[in-house]
């Protein structure tokens, strides 16, 4: 199998036929659709059931108790069967060549090892695209790179899957979320680069109740995994003072009313003194400059 197409969803059968109508429609047929539901209550289970049935696609469909979307890929991770993992969120679909051009991007690869994957563009269609590009039809660069090659926004990742075997999500206790870019900075600061091609095959439109509509709230009820990516970032784009002092008072704006200073700074690993005098010299800017 060269493709696992991995789905997580939660309470979304009343959209996830555009995505299934448009895996019936791919031009490439060598894939599996892998689906962990997270504990819908809605009548999912009984679409995909419908859908097995039809036997229209490789379908694995396994139901988990609600954990969040990391722990899904996880999980997903252990089972694919392909040996190229590409996420594609259960409000979402793809273009008809989206699979051809991954593997035809894929093949253009020669030292694989040096790479984690490949990745396409996300649009609001196939002309409307979100985020920003590069000029020309690919570039080789990691994670880390982004925002230097002027590739920003959502983009859709694909990649080996042996690679996220090695690279689990953190699992925190009692918190059902962690950014995805935890997980593919720990790849681009160990070397590994992504073939970055200059198409869109993957189409979405965020809902209301989708994760990136509700990032400050989500950040602010995951203070653990949050403080880890906070963290994170700071070691990985070797920020200096000043770089720090703006991550941690980002950091406490988002989780102040909910924690409090201390188990902020515990879960930030740095005495809570910095994180005060981080919010005082902001807040003294603001008054300052107005802004």
């Amino acid at each position: 199998m060269k493709i696992t197409v991995f789905t997580p969803t939660f309470n979304r059968a009343y959209i996830l036929e555009n995505l299934y109508n448009s895996l019936q429609s791919q031009t490439y047929t060598n894939f599996e659709w892998l689906v962990i539901d997270d504990g819908s209550t809605d009548n999912t289970a009984e679409l995909f059931n419908n859908w097995i049935r039809e036997n229209k696609l490789h379908i694995r469909y396994h139901r988990v108790e609600n954990g969040g979307k990391h722990r899904a890929i996880n999980k997903a991770t252990d089972l694919a069967s392909g040996e190229l993992f590409f996420i594609v969120d259960s409000d979402d679909y793809l273009t008809e060549d989206a699979l051809e051009s991954i593997v035809q991007w894929e093949g253009t690869i020669e030292n694989k090892e040096e790479f984690c994957g490949v990745s396409g563009n996300r649009g609001k269609s196939k002309t409307d695209l979100w985020g920003t590009t590069f000029e020309g039809e690919y570039i080789d660069a990691s994670s880390l790179e982004r925002n230097k090659k002027n590739i920003t926004g959502d983009k859709a990742e694909v990649f080996y899957t042996k690679l996220l075997q090695k690279y689990k999500f953190k699992e925190f206790e009692d918190e059902n979320f962690i950014t995805e870019a935890t997980v593919w900075n720990r790849m681009a600061a160990d070397g590994y680069k992504i073939r970055w091609f200059n198409k869109t095959i993957y189409i979405c439109n965020y809902l209301n109740d989708g994760l990136t509509n509700n990032m400050k709230i989500i950040f602010a009820n995951n203070p653990r995994g949050t403080a880890y990516y906070i963290n994170q970032q700071i070691k990985y784009y070797q920020c200096n003072f000043k770089g720090k002092l703006s991550y941690y008072n980002l950091y406490f704006e988002l989780v102040k009313e909910k924690l409090g200073l201390r188990k902020a700074a515990k879960y930030l690993e740095v005495n809570p003194i910095i994180i005060l005098s981080a919010f005082m010299l902001v807040s003294c800017k603001k008054l300052l400059t107005g802004r």
